[in-house]
């Protein structure tokens, strides 16, 4: 899977947690996110919008639309591994949450079917 059919398979699925998702998938919308937020902020800041605060304005409103999608590809890639959804609640104990999930995300999908469907690079 490449980056553009990342990001379509990722806001195509918008809410929808059931399945599994590949790494390329996961890993690709990571890097569209982190390269359109860092784009969004430049510009803002070339064109000197909103110079009392220390964040890009338009890449946190950006960013709200885009948070959904992350969540559920989040989850989708947790079940890829066999994991449950509710393992993402490590996202709110730093450092030690966000290695092991970090961790997870990195880690080679199952090869067989799992309880969450079909390898979806099969």
């Amino acid at each position: 899977m490449n980056l553009i059919e990342s990001v379509k398979t990722c806001l195509k699925k918008y809410g929808v947690i059931d399945g599994r998702a590949s790494r390329s998938e996961y890993w690709y919308f990571v890097l569209f996110y982190l390269l359109m937020m860092f784009i969004l902020g430049a510009i803002e800041g070339l064109l000197g919008l909103f110079q009392d605060y220390n964040r890009s304005i338009i890449a946190d409103i950006v960013s709200l639309f885009f948070i959904i999608p992350y969540i559920t590809v989040s989850v989708r890639r947790l079940h890829d591994i066999n994991r449950t959804g509710w393992w993402q609640l490590l996202s709110i104990i730093p450092i030690i949450g966000w290695i092991v999930l970090f961790f997870f995300h990195i880690k080679k999908s199952d090869d067989n079917d799992n309880r969450f469907g079909s390898n979806p690079l099969l």
